[in-house]
């Protein structure tokens, strides 16, 4: 799997968080760390072909950046299966940023776990969904 801040984003604990979380779940995980370029990103994903990608957001920028970045990995049909979630904060309206789930899912994200709840057990099951399909290729 491949673990991924956004171009805006600069934080790194969730990061590691996530890795180790997949890690123990018993998937290989490919961690590009913050600040990511969205070229970077599509690159590495077109290079390695994961399992999922998992993109997290925690400054507040997630629903913006994101919508973003998956009309760039939706926009190569070798991507449009690869699973693409999206989580953490994904504006600054507290709350009221739940609003922008519908859209980001629409885009083409096929998860996104919104800032505010508790979201482990929801990703681990959604992740444990995926032990069917083939894993990341090295390289």
């Amino acid at each position: 799997m491949i673990v991924s801040s956004l171009a805006s984003d600069s934080h790194t604990w969730n990061l590691v968080f996530l890795q180790l979380l997949i890690e123990e779940l018993g998937y290989d995980v490919v961690n590009l760390g913050a600040c990511v370029p969205d070229e970077l990103l599509l690159s590495e994903t077109l290079r390695r072909r994961p399992l999922m990608v998992v993109i997290s957001s925690i400054n507040g920028h997630g629903y913006q950046d994101g919508m973003r970045v998956i009309g760039r990995l939706r926009g190569h049909p070798e991507l449009r299966d690869v699973p693409v979630v999206i989580g953490g904060k994904l504006g600054v309206l507290g709350e009221a940023s739940r609003r922008y789930v519908d859209d980001l899912l629409k885009a083409g994200f096929d998860a996104v776990f919104d800032d505010g709840v508790d979201n482990i057990a929801l990703f681990r099951t959604f992740a444990a969904s995926l032990s069917g399909r083939t894993g990341c290729e090295s390289g």
